[in-house]
Order: structure tokens, then C-alpha cells, then sequence
């Protein structure tokens, strides 16, 4: 078994590995790990979330499918290719890659799911990947939770690893998280590609119960550019090796179990926000005083969205008539006269007119971590949303993403 990354404990039972295999034909010399193998030794319960584009990928197709049974045992990744618009090939594909790793692994093929990200409509270079995935089943164990982090990534700056620990009836649990994501995420899903493993025994409906929750108030409430994946995905396994009296949504330890779910899937989607493709800084928009639940996220989302917005804070530029004109549009119960508008702790607007305090919202805006408040005061409801900045880095990465 591979030493354990520092300050990132494991779960019991789960084992990594990653290979190399060219997916992308990257630039010569480069050795870039860019498939990742993830083992359970024991069945493991789990829940997920997909994107609900209309055009899915291959593997998201196949884990709609097979999520149904609500176990799990491994999950073969790729990163450089999405296998998506790939026809009765990919879907071909997508199974292959689960058989061959289910026979390498011994374990049942229903139990493997697949996913993919990268390029668009191009098929998979099966012939590089079929002795990978036999590589890996024979290292399993050879890779951390970190490794298999830096290989998922497509135009990601850095591997994005979280966890918890939790202690349960006197046994200490962990829960851990390894994601990817800069680009083409959007909410209504989860994010781009992300595996939560525990083992912690989580009885299936209470898992589900928790997992929907914690997507909601962390994944789904993302947004870089506002195009949404074909590719998204997110599986939470729960394998139950900890020993505990198996968590039902009525135990005790159900609440601290979901506020560590919420709290470390919240954690990652600050990582995937933070690393938006050319960003320079996180960004989070809260619009609280709202009438309904409704129109403050629908408010929240119109801000962090905004391309207007979002080059104002990369320019450090507290151009807030942006953010009200934002609000005016986004289609909820708000009145100009009543609103108040922050950068940080500086209040800029009150009661829809400028305070003057530009010197103040300048300094705010110049940090790596900035938040924009709007407060409508209609009403007690609040939400938040995280994106970040958009730069020349963004074009730049994007022009150039087949190439």
C-alpha cells in the first residue's frame, strides 16, 4: 500500500492507481499521468449525480444505468477525452473499459463505473488504454489519493483533494474527496468529474438523502462561464469497512455525518471555483433580503454570471451599477430603492445610491478572495454562489483547447 499523502487521511479500503497513456497525444517527453483507477475491497454502497445536459457522454450514460443497483466497487477514469457524440462506438467504449477492469480486478462488471473528460466527439484511443487499465488493476495500491487527483485533470492548475474525519461510536471515520474542474461548469448537476469515498457504513437512502443535499448547496451552486458539461459526474462510495452500526437518516450521527458530506463537498467546489481557467480570483456572490429562496439564488446566479461583473473584479475596477443592472434583469421581486450593495465589508450602494466609498471597494476587490453582497431587504432568504474572475487566460486556454 502507498504511504499516505500528508494531511490527507484515507478511508479504509480504498486504493488507487494511475497510468499514462497518451490520450491527448501530449507534447513529447511529457510523462503526465492521465487515467485513474479507484478500488474498493469491500462492496460499497453509493449514490451519484449527473449532468442534465441532453447530450451525455458515453460513461454518463452507462453510470445512470448501473447507479440503479446502488453498489459500487470501482471507478476507471480518463482525462483528455470526454467520449461524448462518439455513437454505438463509445457506448462500446465505455463498457469495454468496465469489463477489463472488472476482469483485471475480479469483481462483478456492474459494479465499475466509467468516466471520461476532455475533447468532445472524438473516439478513445482504445488501443493505448486497454493494457493501461490492466496496469493499473495489477498496481493498485502503487497511487495516493493525490496522484489519482492529478490525473483526472484536463486544463486544471492543480489536483483538488479534500477530507473529513468523523468520529463514530467511538471509531474514527473519514471521508474523502478528490475532484477536477476549471471550465464548462455550470449548475443543475454536480461539477466536472468528482469521487467522494468513506468508510463510514451509510445505509443506502440515507446516503442518497445526504449526498443530494450536499450537492445542493455546493456543486450546484458553481459557475465558471455558465456552459454546462456533457461529461459532469460525482459518485459517493460508502463502504462500511469502519465497523460502525450502519447510519440510517434517523441515527444520531446522521446530521454530523451530512454536515461533513456538505462541508467537504462545499471545500472542493471552492477548489474547482478558485482554479476557473484563467482566473486570478475566487469570487463569491451572496444576495441575502430576498423574498424567497428563489430569487435570492436566481439573483446570486444572474451576478456570477455576469461577464461584465466578472471583468470589473479581475480589473479591480467597484463598478457595481454592473451588479444592480445585473439584479434588475434577473427576474425576482426587487426594488432598486431598497437595495444595498457590498465588496467585502464595504458598503458601495445603500438603498440603490453610492456611497462614494470607491478607495475602500478598491482595496477589497484587489484580494485573492472577494465577496460581493447584495442585500435586497424584501425579506429573510439568502444564497450564495462561487465563480471567479474572468481574464485574457480564459480565451487563451479555450482557443487553443484541441491544440
Amino acid at each position: 500500500m502507498p504511504e499516505k499523502t500528508p494531511d490527507i487521511p484515507l478511508p479504509l479500503g480504498f486504493l488507487f492507481s494511475t497510468a499514462e497513456a497518451a490520450i491527448k497525444k501530449p507534447a513529447k517527453g511529457s510523462k503526465r499521468k492521465d487515467m485513474a483507477l479507484i478500488y474498493s475491497e469491500a462492496d460499497a454502497v453509493c449514490s451519484a449525480a449527473f449532468t442534465t445536459n441532453k447530450v451525455k457522454g458515453a460513461p454518463v450514460k452507462l453510470g445512470i444505468e448501473r447507479i440503479k443497483s446502488g453498489k459500487a466497487r470501482a471507478v476507471v477514469i480518463n482525462s483528455g477525452n470526454s467520449n461524448v457524440s462518439t455513437g454505438k462506438r463509445g457506448m462500446g467504449d465505455a463498457r469495454e473499459m468496465a469489463a477489463l477492469a472488472a476482469r483485471h480486478l475480479g469483481i462483478p462488471e456492474h459494479l465499475v463505473h466509467v468516466s471520461s473528460t476532455g475533447v468532445i466527439g472524438v473516439p478513445l484511443p482504445m488501443q493505448r488504454i486497454r493494457p493501461r487499465i490492466a496496469e493499473m488493476a495489477r498496481s493498485i495500491g502503487s497511487a495516493s489519493a493525490l496522484d489519482a487527483a492529478g490525473a483526472i485533470m484536463t486544463t486544471d492548475t492543480f489536483p483538488k483533494v479534500a477530507a473529513r474525519r468523523l468520529k463514530i461510536g467511538g471509531r474514527t471515520g473519514t471521508i474523502l474527496g478528490i475532484c477536477k474542474g476549471a471550465g464548462m461548469i455550470a449548475p443543475k448537476m454536480a461539477t466536472m468529474l468528482c469521487f467522494i469515498m468513506t468508510d463510514i457504513a451509510v445505509k443506502r437512502s440515507a446516503l442518497d438523502r445526504a449526498f443530494k443535499e450536499a450537492v445542493g448547496c455546493s456543486f450546484n451552486r458553481i459557475t465558471i462561464d455558465g456552459d454546462m458539461s456533457t461529461s459532469d459526474t460525482a459518485i459517493v462510495m460508502a463502504n462500511g469497512m469502519l465497523g460502525n452500526k450502519e447510519i440510517t437518516a434517523s441515527s444520531s450521527h446522521y446530521s454530523r455525518f451530512k454536515k461533513a458530506l456538505s462541508g467537504l463537498a462545499y471545500e472542493l467546489s471552492k477548489m474547482i471555483a478558485r482554479d476557473g481557467e484563467g482566473a486570478t480570483k475566487l469570487i463569491e456572490v451572496e444576495v441575502r433580503g430576498a423574498r424567497t429562496e428563489a430569487d435570492a439564488l436566481r439573483g446570486a446566479f444572474t451576478i456570477a454570471n455576469s461577464l461584465l461583473v466578472k471583468t470589473a473584479v479581475y480589473g479591480n475596477d467597484a463598478n457595481w451599477g454592473r451588479i444592480m443592472a445585473a439584479l434588475g434583469r434577473a427576474g425576482i421581486d426587487m426594488s432598486e430603492e431598497k437595495t444595498d450593495i457590498y465588496f467585502g465589508k464595504v458598503r458601495i450602494v445603500s438603498r440603490g445610491v453610492s456611497t462614494g466609498k470607491y478607495d475602500k471597494a478598491g482595496e477589497a476587490l484587489r484580494q485573492k478572495e472577494v465577496k460581493i453582497t447584495a442585500d435586497l431587504n424584501m425579506g429573510r432568504h439568502k444564497a450564495s454562489v462561487l465563480t471567479c474572475d474572468i481574464t485574457e487566460g480564459y480565451i487563451r486556454v479555450n482557443a487553443e483547447y484541441r491544440t
